[in-house]
C-alpha cells in the first residue's frame, strides 16, 4: 500500500524529458503568421493597378480639357492633345469666350446658377423634410408612398421629359425658366437617401427628451435633427446640384428661346455652329467654356466636404 507522502514525492518528481518532448509526441514548429491590423493594412498589387486605372480614367479627360483650353483654334488641331502648342492662348480663352456674341456665355452663366439655386435648392428642403417626416413619424399609407418612392427611383428622368413637356404646354410654362426649374424640384433618389440617413442619423431618444423638455415639433427639428441631418443634406444638395448643373436633355426640350440655355445647351449650340453652312468654328471657346464650366462644381466639392463627417450623435444616448 502506498503512503501519502510516497504518492506526493511522485507527483512533485519532474517528468522526464526527451526529444520528443514531456508528453513522448514530436515537438510542433511555431509558425509565424502575419497579422494585418487597420493601421498596416494588407497589400494587393491588383488592387492598386486597378486603382491605379481608374485614376487615369478620370483624370485623363481633366488633363486634356485643361491643356487644350490653352490652344488656339489652329493649336488644337495641330498639336498633341494631352501635350500644350507653342502658343499659350488661355487667358485670350477666356476673355473672348466671355465676349462672344454679345456676351451671351455670361447669360448663359447666370441662368445655370438660377436653376441651380432654385432648383436644386428646393430639391434639397423638400429631400430633407419628406425624409425626416418618412423616418420619424409613423401615418396610415408609408408603405404606399414607400414603394412610390422607389419606383420612382427606378424611372429615369428622359422617359418623363415628353410627358412633362406636354403637360407643361397645356399650362403655357414650355420656353420659361419654370419649365426648368419645376421638374427638377423633385428628386425621388435625394429623398429616399434622407429618408434612410435619417433613420439612423437621429436617436429617437433624443427627439423623446427634446419633447419632454417641452420643446415642440418644429424647435425639435431646428435645434435636435437638423445639426445631426448635415452630413446627408450636404450629399443631397451635392447629388441635386450636379444632376441640375449637368442637365441637358430636359431645357433641350422645354426650351428654345437662346436667351434662356444653360450652359450645357448654350456650349452644344456653339459646337454645333461648325456644322451649319457658314457658320464659324469655335472649338477652342467651347473647351474653354467646358473648363469655367467645372470648376464651380470642384469648388463646391471642395468647399463642403468639411460637412462630411460622421458620429455626430455618439455618445449623446446612453446605451
Amino acid at each position: 500500500m502506498t503512503s501519502p507522502a510516497a504518492t506526493a514525492v511522485d507527483r512533485s518528481a519532474p517528468a522526464p524529458s526527451g526529444p520528443s518532448g514531456p508528453s513522448g509526441s514530436a515537438p510542433r514548429l511555431r509558425t509565424s503568421r502575419r497579422r494585418h491590423s487597420s493601421d498596416q493594412p494588407r497589400r494587393s498589387v491588383l488592387l492598386t493597378v486597378l486603382t491605379g486605372l481608374v485614376l487615369l480614367y478620370s483624370l485623363v479627360p481633366l488633363i486634356w480639357l485643361a491643356v487644350s483650353a490653352t490652344k488656339t483654334q489652329e493649336g488644337l488641331s495641330r498639336s498633341f492633345g494631352l501635350w500644350f502648342d507653342g502658343d499659350f492662348a488661355l487667358w485670350d480663352n477666356i476673355g473672348e469666350t466671355f465676349t462672344y456674341d454679345d456676351g451671351v456665355f455670361t447669360r448663359w452663366l447666370l441662368n445655370t446658377l438660377l436653376y441651380v439655386g432654385l432648383g436644386a435648392g428646393g430639391a434639397t428642403l423638400l429631400a430633407v423634410l419628406g425624409g425626416y417626416a418618412l423616418a420619424k413619424f409613423r401615418f396610415p399609407g408609408r408603405r404606399a408612398v414607400f414603394a412610390v418612392v422607389i419606383g420612382a427611383v427606378a424611372v429615369p428622368g428622359t422617359a418623363l421629359a415628353v410627358p412633362t413637356f406636354l403637360m407643361f404646354s397645356e399650362m403655357g410654362l414650355t420656353n420659361t425658366p419654370w419649365a426648368v426649374i419645376i421638374p427638377s424640384l423633385i428628386s425621388p433618389f435625394g429623398l429616399y437617401l434622407m429618408w434612410v440617413f435619417a433613420t439612423e442619423a437621429i436617436p429617437t431618444e433624443l427627439m423623446e427628451a427634446a419633447r419632454i423638455d417641452g420643446a415642440g415639433e418644429v424647435r425639435t427639428f431646428f435645434r435636435v435633427a437638423l445639426p445631426l441631418l448635415a452630413p446627408g443634406i450636404v450629399t443631397v444638395l451635392l447629388f441635386t446640384m450636379v444632376a441640375t448643373w449637368n442637365n441637358y436633355f430636359l431645357p433641350l426640350v422645354m426650351l428654345k428661346d437662346p436667351d434662356w440655355y444653360p450652359l450645357t445647351l448654350g456650349l452644344n449650340s456653339w459646337n454645333a455652329q461648325a456644322a451649319t453652312a457658314g457658320g464659324e468654328a469655335v472649338f477652342n471657346l467651347v473647351v474653354t467654356g467646358s473648363l469655367i464650366t467645372i470648376l464651380p462644381l470642384i469648388a463646391a466639392f471642395l468647399l463642403l466636404q468639411r460637412y462630411w463627417q460622421s458620429g455626430l450623435a455618439a455618445g449623446s444616448v446612453k446605451e
